[in-house]
């Protein structure tokens, strides 16, 4: 399709007016329509009042989320808070802060002959040690070696 690239001087507003447009369906190739201006004008604002009905069908799933989140432990009818949380397409997460303690053994060998070289065990400890999660329901968010003594 050739594209004509000159400027049409500005004309009246006509409502009726066929225009044709690019109708775009994601990644696949467009389309191109041909429809009058009030359809338009009528189409973009009932995408614009629909866009608006989302956001806040959006923001009641999550007041309603938080509050099932917080009762559903306490409550006599947890079934109930269950089946709104489906209907609704809510996954009833709960976030727990932990602290674990890990005691570690291990050897660290150098060269004593090495006169240059003297090792501070904590920090050799600290660059050694690495922790991660291999399961997708913990985060690590901070890591500390404490207590690095020589065992004797």
């Amino acid at each position: 399709m050739e594209t004509d690239t000159t400027v049409s001087p500005a004309v009246n507003y006509n409502p009726d007016l066929l225009v044709t447009y690019k109708v775009l369906h994601g990644y696949s190739d467009p389309e191109y329509a041909t429809d009058k201006v009030r359809n338009i004008e009528w189409d973009l604002h009932n995408a614009r009042q629909n866009s608006k009905t989302v956001s806040t069908l959006q923001s009641n799933i999550n007041t309603v989320k938080d509050i099932i989140t917080e009762a559903y432990t306490d409550s006599d009818d947890q079934e109930t808070l269950r089946a709104i949380a489906e209907a609704l397409g809510i996954e009833l997460i709960k976030e727990v802060q932990f602290t674990a303690s890990v005691e570690v053994t291990g050897t660290y060998s150098y060269n004593i002959l090495d006169s240059d070289y003297e090792p501070d065990l904590t920090d050799e400890v600290t660059d050694a040690l690495y922790a991660d999660s291999n399961n997708g329901n913990i985060t690590i968010d901070d890591t500390e070696v404490c207590n690095v003594r020589e065992a004797y």
